[in-house]
């Protein structure tokens, strides 16, 4: 896989355009956009949702204390 590659600009309505090739290709249906000098940048979002977050965090290296764990009392339906 080349990390170069020359790529052709289009107009899109009044967008400017380029199409990417599969070998540059992004996981998912966004990306974000960032201006750094004269170069553009795109890059893919991170995973949303739960689970992704999940994924970053580390794991609880404490102990936590002993609970008891009881039933919660009984309620009286009328």
């Amino acid at each position: 896989m080349s990390a170069v590659r020359h790529v052709k600009l289009f107009r899109n309505g009044r967008n400017q355009a380029v199409r990417i090739p599969v070998e540059f290709e992004l996981p998912g249906d966004e990306a974000i956009l960032r201006r750094e000098g004269d170069r553009l940048v795109l890059e893919p979002t991170r995973k949303r949702g739960l689970l992704a977050l999940l994924e970053t965090m580390q794991p609880v290296e404490e102990d936590f204390p002993e609970i008891e764990d009881r039933p919660p009392p009984a309620e009286k339906i009328f």
